[in-house]
């Protein structure tokens, strides 16, 4: 019999079961060898380390009207926009997103609004922002005005505008942020 160490760690280890948690995000399981158009996602496939789920480039919509692509927001005199980017003493777990001031927002997958979501700040709590889910995806979209809160969208459906940045923090690159429900890097589907 083969001998394991324990680890302490109950995941460690662990490989899926069978690669829907990578066809369920649009993906497809493949080694590492090949070449992948998109980026590749780890431990979503059975199988060897070397197999990964390769994700299509911009498995989600476009979110800013008038953009080409969703850019990740560079850093200005406020902050870096990409994900795990310092922000003062935190981690900023969300991306932040380069749109026009009072541009039209996009939805970046079909789903389901699921109601208004707000931040704490100095004012008290502000609800600038929407919650967007689906069967695979739940994400927050924050310094946007929503049409709606509630009710089904379909992909690239207009559900907002941009709240104007300018106005409160002056030199500011104007974005929208998005975050992952769960905290987890949104990167592989923009």
């Amino acid at each position: 019999m083969k001998k394991v160490k324990d680890t302490g760690s109950k995941r460690a280890g662990v490989r899926p079961s069978s690669d829907s948690r990578c066809t369920r995000l649009g993906g497809i399981c493949q080694p590492k060898r090949y070449i992948c158009q998109g980026r590749y996602l780890k431990d979503k496939c059975t199988g060897t380390k070397t197999r990964q789920c390769c994700m299509p480039a911009g498995a989600w919509s476009v979110l800013c009207a008038g953009h080409h692509n969703n850019r990740v927001r560079a850093c200005d005199v406020f902050a870096c926009g990409a994900f795990n980017s310092r922000r003062r003493d935190n981690l900023h777990k969300a991306v932040d997103l380069v749109c026009d001031d009072y541009g039209i927002i996009n939805a970046p997958f079909s789903g389901s609004l699921a109601g208004p979501v707000g931040r704490t700040g100095p004012e008290g709590i502000q609800y600038d922002g929407v919650k967007l889910v689906s069967d695979v995806h739940c994400v927050k979209l924050f310094h946007i005005r929503p049409y709606r809160y509630i009710g089904a969208v379909s992909q690239g459906e207009a559900l907002g505008y941009l709240l104007p940045l300018q106005d409160r923090f002056s030199g500011i690159t104007s974005h929208m942020e998005l975050q992952m429900c769960d905290g987890s890097d949104p990167s592989p589907f923009i």
